[in-house]
């Protein structure tokens, strides 16, 4: 009888078969391939756990790979009745082999839902990482999920930053911790069989299923067009990402070499490419501790090479020649 999710805990059975070795030894060379310092020590890592089939792939994947070194938590955002009965689930299998667990409770602010339940999820992480004394942070995205991540981008007109879609590492916001994505080679059908295999009934999310949300209908949209190929896609993510990362680098050179702070300011000596001013133009505007958007840093880089004055997230900027100079608006009287 498989484990599904239920009020009494007592009638919920443990986990009794493993993963096939092949698929261990698969997760083990790509988790070693992101996170090179986690092999042959103790560091321990951290597995966001919601109860779907891709998070507890990524438990059962991980608890067989590195025993003894995991630990999960499952954040409760509070947004669904089911949700407290989600996380005990978890809790549940998690004591059954043996794998630490914690439930984190949190409060969405309002606005923007999944942004800021996203914000919410990862300050709850990052202080349980802390506390806990974890090296890194695990989450369970996957091939489709960067695939209709391009898909859903691509739609926005996002620029390369976007359409890399997410890195298989980053950092956790607001923290040092290398935030690793280990499934990303791995596709969601796959993952659905890692857990049947092992005898778990994943809980199901709604929301999953709500047309309301850009990725569900993107999501269905891949599923009924059998002629795009969503390795194909991921692929051109990744290959995106490598291409964001040179740029990245390059801008960054171009910042030391053409931009000089004094006095509170800062002075800009112009390339030719609109791209590389925007860029730049970020990052004068952060340095000075103002805040903007790409786009309305594009706007503020037209008007310049217009030959006006423009002002943007705090910070006053206008054209000298063959320079632009940035300083912080002076504050206001009164």
């Amino acid at each position: 009888m498989p484990i599904v999710a239920r009020r009494n805990a007592a009638e919920r059975l443990p986990i009794d078969t493993a993963p096939p070795p092949e698929l261990i030894a698969r997760f083990a060379a790509d988790l070693s391939g992101l996170w090179p310092e986690g092999d042959g020590g103790g560091a321990r890592l951290g597995i966001a756990v919601s109860g779907g089939p891709d998070s507890l792939a990524l438990l059962v994947l991980a608890t067989e790979a590195l025993p003894g070194r995991v630990e999960a938590a499952s954040v409760d955002h509070g947004l669904r009745p089911e949700s407290a009965d989600e996380a005990a689930f978890v809790s549940d299998i998690c004591a059954r082999i043996g794998v630490p667990h914690r439930i984190l409770a949190v409060e969405v602010a309002p606005g923007n839902l999944q942004s800021e339940a996203r914000r919410a999820r990862y300050a709850a992480l990052a202080f349980w990482l802390e506390e806990r004394g974890l090296a890194a942070l695990a989450t369970a995205h996957h091939l489709d999920d960067q695939a209709e991540t391009l898909l859903m981008r691509m739609n926005r007109g996002s620029g390369i930053a976007g359409l890399a879609g997410v890195r298989a590492r980053g950092e956790v916001p607001q923290t040092p911790h290398p935030l690793l994505r280990p499934l990303l080679g791995w596709r969601r059908g796959e993952l659905e069989s890692v857990v049947a295999g092992v005898g778990i009934v994943p809980v199901r999310d709604p929301s999953n299923h709500d047309a309301r949300f850009d990725r569900v209908r993107i999501r269905h949209a891949l599923a009924g067009a059998d002629w795009i190929d969503p390795e194909g896609l991921a692929r051109s993510a990744a290959h995106l990402g490598e291409a964001e990362h040179y740029i990245g680098e390059q801008i960054a050179r171009a910042y030391r070499e053409r931009v000089t702070h004094e006095g509170g300011g800062a002075r800009y000596r112009l390339g030719l490419s609109d791209f590389e001013a925007v860029e730049i133009t970020l990052r004068i505007v952060e340095k000075l501790g103002g805040k903007a958007s790409r786009s309305e840093a594009a706007n503020l880089v037209a008007r310049l090479r217009a030959g006006s004055n423009a002002s943007l997230g705090g910070i006053l900027a206008r054209p000298d020649g063959d320079e632009w100079l940035f300083a912080p608006e002076p504050p206001r009287s009164g």
